[in-house]
């Protein structure tokens, strides 16, 4: 169920973030995968080596660490491409809000 509904949120973003970029379901499904791996390995240990800055910045680091490594995976996943780094940050803006709704209706 979760993989589902991260895949939709994936769709929905690409629907409303000019430059994401998802070829078909297929890449859709693996770039979910990769998200959720990276987000599990990667992402807690960059959390904990920017914790002085991101203290700093009020999170705007660790909101910095989420685009830079949703960008990373679109440079990793053929067929998912984000054409600039802005477009990033709104995607991820968008991605989070999305998923954490969906999610949200998952559980009801």
């Amino acid at each position: 169920m979760r993989l589902a509904i991260n895949v939709f949120s994936l769709f929905v973003v690409e629907y409303l973030v000019p430059g994401f970029h998802l070829a078909n379901l297929w890449t859709a499904i693996v770039t979910a995968i990769v998200i959720g791996v990276v987000n599990t390995l990667i992402k807690p240990i960059l959390q904990l080596v920017a914790l002085p800055i991101s203290m700093l910045t009020f999170g705007v680091t660790a909101f910095l660490i989420n685009v830079f490594l949703l960008w990373v995976v679109s440079k990793v996943v053929p067929g998912f491409q984000i054409a600039t780094f802005g477009a990033a940050i709104v995607a991820s803006i968008v991605l989070s809000l999305v998923s954490w709704f969906l999610h949200k209706l998952a559980k009801e």
